[in-house]
């Protein structure tokens, strides 16, 4: 493998087509309520036309459009709340009164809101200068869907929109891809439990945590191994712990210092390194690769120690592979267009892409583009920084300082 460092273009390009390589997951079926971010193996079928029966949009009265835009006084039929069967055929020149949600009578082709009829007794008229047209106000039978077609395809990801879609039509249980089991194994002397008052010189397992929440996120089964100290030995015994898994996270230990120790670990295994370190800021020194197991093979990410750096690569790289390990079709990292609210305040090495901790207001009036500011922040460990931003802004390789005003990508949290 060549010594030289990757551009960020590159390492995702290999990162992705890795990820597209791999064997799909086993299928297994689970109860609806808990499949929340998993990814269907077969697909959702509409039980039914959507919906089953032309239903009323809003309260009111349904009718003929044309004989409503009279503005005539007509009477009153009937009455229709949701949940009642379907009333009978609507008669001539008449009104039906509806409840929204409500299947409206046969023979009436649009509803009158409430607030746009007069009612007198039995009597009601479309007030002028108020029109009708055909369809308004309604959804008519199967204008949604029809029964058999298909409405999420295998490799969907289940998300409440897709949940409630998938109870609508039946499905009390659904067919998915297993969730693959994601080792963190955290390193370094310096770090202690989160329950334990660090000692001068040591820190608490952020890292830990950070990345099992981050691995839940994107579909996987996290299991924190204990942290491993800085030693061949240690770190030795601690891999050997984690080859069950599907994915390896590796913190710590990555760069070139003389306690640095993951990558020979790794090659004791035998690992088969894609690339060591890539041309972005955080996150330079990241390591890619595989380690043999039997006739298959183990994907694992050597991700710096500091919190950041572990984050940002995280969801640039490793995101990807555990996507895939969970079943789904879209692989790639996701970005999103942002306009710069405030000029970049530093100027970085040349020839990285730097991915800077940045806060997205996406509540902008008048259709205008969110607006995206760095976060100061004092370097990669900087953990309150981390938790005040929400995305990460991209400044592209030899970009410099970037004005206010211009065309950003950010990568969402």
């Amino acid at each position: 493998m060549s010594d030289r460092l990757l551009s960020y273009a590159e390492a995702v390009e290999k990162v992705v087509a890795y990820a597209r390589s791999l064997p799909l997951p086993a299928a297994e079926s689970v109860a609806l309520d808990a499949a929340y971010g998993r990814v269907l193996v077969q697909p959702i079928l509409a039980d039914e036309d959507q919906p089953p029966f032309a239903r009323s949009t809003r309260d009111g009265f349904a009718c003929r459009a044309a004989e409503a835009s009279a503005h005539a006084n007509l009477p009153v039929a009937g009455f229709t709340r949701a949940g009642d069967p379907p009333p009978p055929p609507l008669p001539p020149t008449a009104f039906w009164e509806i409840m929204t949600g409500a299947p409206l009578p046969a023979g009436a082709d649009a509803v009158a809101m409430l607030e746009y009829v007069e009612r007198s007794g039995s009597l009601a008229r479309l007030l002028p200068p108020r029109t009708l047209a055909h369809g308004d106000n309604l959804v008519a039978q199967g204008a949604q869907a029809r029964a058999g077609d298909t409405l999420l395809p295998v490799g969907a990801r289940l998300g409440p929109a897709q949940i409630a879609l998938a109870a609508a039509c039946g499905y009390a249980k659904v067919v998915v891809y297993a969730q693959p089991r994601v080792a963190i194994l955290t390193t370094g002397d310096e770090l202690v439990p989160v329950d334990a008052v660090p000692e001068p010189g040591q820190i608490r397992n952020s890292n830990a945590s950070m990345l099992a929440a981050l691995v839940a996120a994107t579909g996987g089964l996290p299991r924190v191994l204990p942290n491993a100290a800085d030693s061949p030995d240690a770190l030795d015994a601690a891999l050997a712990s984690a080859l069950d898994a599907d994915l390896l996270l590796l913190s710590g230990g990555v760069s070139a210092g003389t306690h640095d120790l993951v990558e020979p670990a790794l090659a004791r295994l035998g690992a088969r390194f894609r690339f060591t370190g890539v041309r972005i800021q955080p996150g330079k020194p990241l390591v890619f690769g595989e380690v043999p197991r039997g006739n298959r093979v183990l994907p694992f990410f050597g991700l710096p120690g500091n919190p950041i750096s572990s984050a940002a690569t995280f969801l640039l790289f490793a995101a990807q592979v555990l996507g895939a390990l969970s079943g789904a079709h879209r692989i790639g990292p996701h970005f999103v267009a942002a306009q710069l609210a405030h000029a970049t305040d530093r100027k970085a090495k040349p020839g990285l892409t730097r991915f800077l901790p940045a806060h997205c207001d996406f509540a902008q009036p008048g259709g205008a583009l969110p607006q995206v500011i760095a976060v100061p922040w004092h370097g990669s460990g900087d953990m309150p920084a981390f938790a005040r931003a929400n995305c990460f802004l991209v400044v592209p390789e030899d970009a410099g300082i970037l004005d206010a005003g211009a065309l950003v990508r950010i990568l969402l949290f």
